[in-house]
């Protein structure tokens, strides 16, 4: 399947961001009756933004990597279309992400998981801690997961 599909970082402000903020929409806040702020955008120009693409040009995933201190990076935001979800692309995406983090010197990666992509997460290495939480009105638990 993988050979069908690439990922890249996708430049703030391109075309591709927001081909990229829509995906992010339509999976993550339209189902919550959530709008995008144009602050919360414009937050992002010092974040990474990995695309998953097909070898049309196609973007099918996104995710975000947030740099925090500590050579920690900060994992957001990710959206699968529904057209390929439960096919092994956030699998692929995640993969890649770990692999583009190591790359740039990060050690740890973190994430607050929604309640539905816990087992997700747990099938990749990444280890729960704390209590359950509530973000943007759902479950949410923080996950972590060394890279070196």
């Amino acid at each position: 399947m993988h050979n069908d599909f690439y990922c890249t970082e996708i430049g703030f402000g391109t075309p591709e961001f927001d081909e990229a903020v829509k995906l992010r929409y339509l999976v993550l806040r339209k189902p919550l009756n959530l709008e995008f702020d144009a602050r919360d955008i414009a937050a992002e120009y010092n974040s990474y933004h990995i695309g998953c693409f097909t070898n049309l040009g196609e973007l099918l995933a996104v995710l975000t990597l947030k740099p925090l201190e500590n050579q920690c990076i900060k994992m957001r935001q990710v959206a699968v279309d529904p057209a390929y979800q439960s096919k092994g692309l956030g699998s692929f995406l995640v993969q890649e992400s770990e692999r583009f983090a190591i790359e740039h010197g990060y050690i740890r990666i973190e994430l607050n998981a929604r309640d539905t992509a816990i087992e997700f997460y747990r099938k990749l290495g990444y280890i729960s801690s704390g209590d359950i939480f509530k973000e943007v009105g759902i479950d949410h638990i923080f996950m972590t997961k060394p890279l070196v």
